[in-house]
């Protein structure tokens, strides 16, 4: 059987391949004193609130499961307006949201649209790495530009500017960033997308850490600065829906019916239960409850990195959103005699019952020294972990 070129340029998503390794060593210790804590995923602790799950529960009693249209239920896409509203202070019409299943869709019918064959897309290294290969996927290539913690870990007008040629096409960015959990400032984000449109490029963002961001200076949306901005979004971080498979899209008008045709051909049209559920996610109570999560994922980077860097585990930018730390685990490699990030990462599975991600995913200027941790399990289990990456890494002094 021939395998697609196309297949074969995407390399394994290693974030789950490590996720595979430590749920099967978790089975072998869960009887143990001490069972596997799990940092290494990207997902809340938190379920959707009782009204969304309450939503979800009457659509199916009531029947509602047919097919929506491909762009989503207008009812949602008005209530995702009503947001970008109310929380940003930004007009969104809701012509110009499309439903999709979950942000991966998203981007992968963005890449579709825009992308022709030979196309380059710049990308911060380190940056999620299932983007570029939504990039590859469309028979585009990715350009990483390896970033600094002096830079945020975030591209600048100037790099982008420099590193222009003749088949780059457009940036893809994020903001918040996984796995840095650091934004573009809205002023450097201008800037960078004047350089791309002076080129006639594309300036997609990926916003799905937006609801998560602790910082006013950098919480807000690029679609405040041109309608022509592609922004890409998702019930499943601030939301607390991962496993419901939602999200969606906003991109220019003209675009609208060029995604939908796409989504048609491609998905249909998103769960229809996920979308009655969202309904849910834009009601007072369901708002208040997410700040108060909000509050209490801050709380926990609050806690965990100061802790981190106590370890040597450096985290040389702070989050400013999202749920992660991005931490320099070079002297800990050197220090216990071990390659890289990857040999790091199953030695604390392995020992200290610690499940983290290593930075191979992410990029390949100096991700291999660097360690994510998420932060977004409950703050007892993130008190063990410190305890137990501190009796790992005592030995050390």
């Amino acid at each position: 059987m021939r395998i697609s070129d196309r297949a074969q340029r995407i390399e394994p998503f290693y974030v789950m391949e490590v996720a595979k390794a430590a749920s099967a060593l978790a089975f072998d210790v869960a009887r143990s004193a001490s069972p596997m804590i799990f940092l290494n995923i990207g997902e809340p602790d938190f379920t959707a609130p009782p009204l969304v799950q309450e939503a979800a529960c009457r659509c199916v009693r009531d029947g509602l499961t047919h097919y929506t249209q491909a762009t989503g239920m207008s009812p949602l896409r008005e209530r995702i307006s009503d947001w970008y509203l109310s929380r940003f202070n930004v007009q969104v019409p809701a012509s110009r949201i499309v439903i999709t299943a979950g942000a991966s869709a998203a981007l992968q019918l963005a890449c579709l649209a825009l992308i022709e064959s030979g196309d380059e897309i710049i990308m911060p290294d380190p940056s999620y790495p299932c983007n570029r290969h939504f990039v590859s996927a469309a028979d585009g290539s990715a350009v990483l530009l390896p970033t600094t913690a002096a830079e945020r870990f975030q591209l600048s007008a100037d790099k982008v500017q420099a590193a222009w040629g003749p088949k780059t096409h457009g940036v893809l960015l994020a903001s918040p960033s996984n796995p840095t959990g650091t934004s573009i400032a809205p002023d450097e984000l201008r800037r960078i997308h004047q350089v791309v449109s002076n080129k006639g490029g594309i300036t997609l963002v990926d916003e799905i850490y937006l609801g998560l961001s602790f910082d006013a200076q950098y919480g807000q949306t690029a679609l405040a600065l041109d309608d022509n901005i592609i922004s890409i979004n998702s019930f499943s971080k601030y939301f607390n829906m991962t496993g419901w498979r939602l999200g969606w899209l906003v991109v220019p008008e003209p675009l609208v019916p060029v995604i939908e045709r796409l989504a048609q051909n491609l998905f249909i049209c998103p769960s229809t239960i996920s979308q009655y559920a969202a309904l849910a996610c834009f009601e007072s109570s369901s708002l208040l409850e997410y700040e108060r999560r909000r509050a209490e994922f801050k709380a926990r980077r609050d806690y965990f990195i100061p802790e981190l860097n106590a370890l040597g585990l450096t985290v040389p930018v702070m989050p400013d959103g999202a749920f992660y730390a991005w931490a320099d685990c070079s002297a800990a490699c050197r220090a216990k005699g071990l390659k890289d990030s990857w040999d790091l990462s199953f030695d604390l599975m392995q020992q200290a019952h610690v499940a983290v991600t290593p930075g191979r995913d992410f990029g390949t200027a100096d991700a291999h020294n660097f360690i994510r941790f998420s932060t977004a399990s409950s703050m007892p289990q993130l008190h063990e972990a410190i305890q137990r990456l501190k009796a790992y890494l005592e030995p050390l002094k």
